[in-house]
């Protein structure tokens, strides 16, 4: 039945979505379940402009098949676009979605690609990272000098009714601060002011996209036996 709910991108939720974008002038960042072709699905995002138009489309990379509830290589494909940075109008966007997040690597991918917003559409329960939400995320912030949206349901869903969404979405400033918060039990729109300016001042002051050795990290990108 899951199957049932993947929508290709022209499909009714994105449609609707870029209808929503247009109508308010908001950039809009949409989950959705991907089918890319019959046979083919992916858990994808696209960044919509304003106007309504599609800035561009990520797929999410890293698949868990981990309990309690994320055997998610029996219905995602790996995603295929690499980590594309989007010019908007409000600002360079990166996307990484949910499990994505433990892979420092893509944080450092979009920051070397200028990213300076980079948001993270989440479904994670208590039991398995919860300690981890605020820990991981801010630290990719300062590594890469960008703004985090750290994004997080909250509930539970049948038929899994002891795995609690903690919500607890938030803004991370590029120094790693958490500017603003959302509930861990209600749904709750988060609003905050981002200065941008800040990217510069922290970059320029923490050079580690200048002191970085590219030519000694070559063992990171072999593949284990």
């Amino acid at each position: 039945k899951w199957y049932d709910t993947a929508e290709p991108e022209d499909g009714p939720t994105i449609t609707r979505m870029r209808e929503v974008a247009a109508q308010h002038g908001m950039v809009l960042i949409v989950p959705w379940y991907e089918e890319a072709q019959t046979g083919v699905y992916y858990n994808s995002a696209v960044v919509i402009e304003k106007d309504g138009s599609v800035a561009g489309k990520y797929r999410k990379s890293h698949i868990p098949h981990v309990g309690p509830c994320f055997w998610e290589k029996f219905y995602f494909k790996p995603g295929n676009l690499g980590y594309p940075v989007f010019d908007t109008s409000v600002g360079r966007i990166g996307l990484i979605i949910c499990y994505d997040r433990h892979f420092p690597e893509i944080a450092r991918a979009l920051g070397l690609k200028g990213a300076e917003l980079v948001f993270n559409p989440s479904a994670t329960v208590e039991s398995l990272s919860k300690y981890l939400w605020e820990l991981e995320q801010p630290a990719h912030a300062v590594a890469n000098g960008f703004w985090i949206g750290a994004v997080n349901r909250v509930g539970v869903e049948a038929p899994l009714s002891t795995a609690k969404f903690y919500g607890s979405s938030y803004f991370c400033n590029p120094r790693g601060q958490i500017v603003a918060q959302a509930s861990d039990t209600e749904d709750e729109v988060l609003v905050a002011d981002l200065d941008l300016g800040m990217i510069r001042e922290v970059r320029n002051t923490w050079q580690f996209l200048r002191d970085r050795r590219p030519e000694t990290y070559g063992e990171l990108t072999e593949m284990l036996p």
